[in-house]
């Protein structure tokens, strides 16, 4: 009878305490709600929470179930609306609460992303998880801009920096970055692009390379402009541009006006282009 007793109420114990969920690390792309993937898509409408950053567009969080919970925790330069380690905290305490959890992330997670970072914390606690990329903004953005980040003619090979580095510094390896026949993409470099130029130039690469800045690339709000390294940094002054935004260095960029595309098909009340030469 005792054993029978101890039996049912660790079974009750059991019912009561919630299972495991799991932390769906998902890319939400570049901008343009049809360049999600068909799982990304399907994950946001079986989600209980979704955790979403800022940049995620509108039309991508309108793929989220009515009823999933929504937890804003975007963040901007010297803006964060919750610190990266709460982030950790909060997806740990969400999986051990049972719940199905969508990080959801603009571009791909693994790209600039942090997504790394918060699966080492995962991992730390024993939260399964999934990992489903999305189409990085250097890939999205340079298409829909009709600047190929690889030709035969202008690069044979492509490099990705970050011109915003974890301890606020900009050591980048600026030799590797100024080699020729090579298509350099900048994320998160607006704020300092007059030192990402200089430095560029510093180390050989010329004055009048072709230069692109796009700024909320693959949306219907998308702008493109295109200078030099000299002249990009003064164009980005006098324009006011702000995040998000992509910077493309190369040959490549030559290549804007005959391969455009989306221009034609937004219409040119919705990508506005400006050239300086």
């Amino acid at each position: 009878m005792n054993n029978l007793s101890t039996s049912k109420k660790q079974s009750a114990t059991l019912q009561c305490k919630p299972q495991t969920g799991v932390v769906y690390l998902v890319g939400a792309g570049p901008g343009d709600p049809e360049l999600l993937t068909l799982r990304a898509a399907k994950l946001l409408e079986q989600a209980d929470v979704v955790v979403y950053d800022n940049l995620v567009s509108e039309g991508i969080v309108n793929f989220i179930h009515r009823d999933a919970q929504k937890i804003f925790v975007g963040k901007e330069k010297n803006r964060h609306t919750m610190p990266q380690e709460e982030i950790n905290r909060l997806l740990v305490a969400l999986a051990k609460e049972g719940k199905k959890v969508v990080r959801l992330k603009g571009g791909d997670p693994f790209i600039f992303g942090r997504g790394g970072e918060e699966l080492e914390v995962l991992v730390e606690h024993a939260i399964p998880f999934e990992v489903v990329p999305g189409i990085t903004a250097a890939n999205g953005v340079s298409c829909y801009s009709g600047i190929p980040l690889t030709h035969r003619d202008y690069a044979q090979s492509c490099m990705f920096a970050t011109g915003h580095l974890k301890d606020g510094s900009l050591d980048l390896d600026w030799q590797a970055l100024s080699r020729k026949n090579q298509t350099v993409v900048i994320y998160m470099g607006l704020g300092a692009l007059t030192e990402i130029a200089q430095q560029l130039m510093n180390h050989g690469m010329p004055a009048s390379m072709p230069a692109a800045i796009i700024e909320k690339g693959t949306t219907s709000n998308q702008k493109v402009f295109t200078g030099t390294l000299e002249t990009l940094p003064d164009l980005v002054r006098t324009l006011g541009l702000k995040s998000p935004c992509l910077i493309i260095v190369g040959q490549v960029v030559t290549l804007h006006k005959r391969l455009q595309w989306f221009a034609g098909i937004k219409t040119a009340q919705t990508t506005i282009e400006r050239e300086i030469v």
